[in-house]
């Protein structure tokens, strides 16, 4: 799978999200590249914790934030935040347990899970703060 490259289309117009975005998706390709030069299973646990716990910390960053300015959209982007968690504690948890090695299916998924909440409900957060920043 090829890299995710940052651009435009993934700003959502707040530097401060931007950049913690910025910094997911370095991580997603260090993922990527992991996968590609069949790095140990050990290794592809760490970078993924790694790429979820900065995940954590950047949906703290963003709920802070939503909180500061009185996004009316915090409960259901919250909701989202927790949705998104669970489902890759759930992907490391089958991709760990098992023998099989983490697959192309795995990455895309991955891909979406941190794309479509950037051009979605980031992108909502992002017009709503660009206004209020």
């Amino acid at each position: 799978m090829k890299d995710l490259l940052w651009d435009n289309v993934l700003s959502v117009g707040v530097n401060e999200i931007d950049d913690d975005h910025r910094k997911l998706i370095h991580i997603f390709n260090i993922l990527n590249h992991a996968i590609t030069a069949r790095e140990s299973k050990e290794y592809l646990a760490a970078t993924l914790t790694e790429l979820v716990n900065c995940t954590v910390w950047h949906f703290s960053h963003e709920e802070r934030l939503m909180l500061k300015h009185h996004y009316p959209e915090t409960a259901e982007h919250k909701t989202e935040h927790q949705e998104l968690i669970q489902s890759a504690l759930e992907l490391q948890r089958e991709v760990m347990a098992s023998n099989q090695s983490f697959s192309e299916d795995h990455l895309q998924f991955l891909e979406r899970w941190l794309t479509e909440h950037i051009l979605t409900a980031d992108g909502r957060l992002g017009a709503f703060l660009s206004h209020k920043m």
